[in-house]
């Protein structure tokens, strides 16, 4: 299996893991997991490939990927309960997902022939919007702006070490690679030790 699609496979089946465990904080029917799972699952490469105007959606092509989000999120609404923290589960799941979207974001971009900045942009629209989908029709606040975490900054940092990994001549694979390493790393790093950046904090207005 080439490593793009693998990467897409790994992307759907884990992101559809953490829209079940969100559905289960929201006490959703089976139903309601499956859908929150698949909405997680595809919204990021479905924005993607609408700005790409690619021929087909990258799950209409390939519609055995909704049954791969399908098969998480029923997995999860059996066996959600046993964990002891489904918020601890959703985010370190978020950073694995988030490790494998953002370099399959990035393939498809370059095997389209894109320039370096719809590059480095389609592979964060890959990693963050289904996670973004799945927290607001969850009515949970959205990991992708809270406050004191690192998470656009994972998928760009991540997408930009694939972009300097090509220029230095390093093989697409092996770029693809050093991106997921990069997202994980840094993402695991925000989670783990609080590694955040600056926050903006206004002065009150004068009287």
């Amino acid at each position: 299996m080439p490593l793009l699609t693998a990467l897409e496979y790994a992307s759907v089946f884990v992101f559809a893991l953490t829209g079940a465990l969100v559905a289960s904080r929201a006490q959703l029917d089976l139903i309601g997991f499956v859908f929150i799972g698949a909405l997680t699952a595809v919204g990021g490469g479905t924005v993607r490939d609408v700005i790409l105007n690619r021929d087909t959606v990258f799950w209409v092509a390939n519609p055995g990927l909704i049954g791969v989000a399908a098969v998480a999120a029923i997995l999860v609404f059996f066996t959600a309960h046993l964990l002891e923290s489904r918020y601890r589960g959703i985010v370190w799941l978020d950073a694995l997902a988030l490790a494998v979207a953002v370099p399959s974001g990035v393939g498809v971009a370059l095997a389209m022939g894109m320039s370096w900045p719809v590059i480095i942009i389609m592979g964060i629209t890959t990693g963050c919007f289904g996670g973004l989908m799945r927290d607001v029709v969850c009515n949970e606040v959205p990991l992708v702006l809270k406050q004191g975490e690192l998470y656009v900054t994972c998928a760009l940092a991540g997408a930009t070490t694939t972009v300097i990994a090509l220029a230095l001549g390093l093989p697409e694979n092996i770029a693809l690679l050093a991106c997921a390493g990069a997202t994980f790393a840094l993402r695991s790093g925000s989670i783990a030790f609080g590694w955040c950046l600056p926050v903006y904090k206004s002065f009150p207005p004068r009287q």
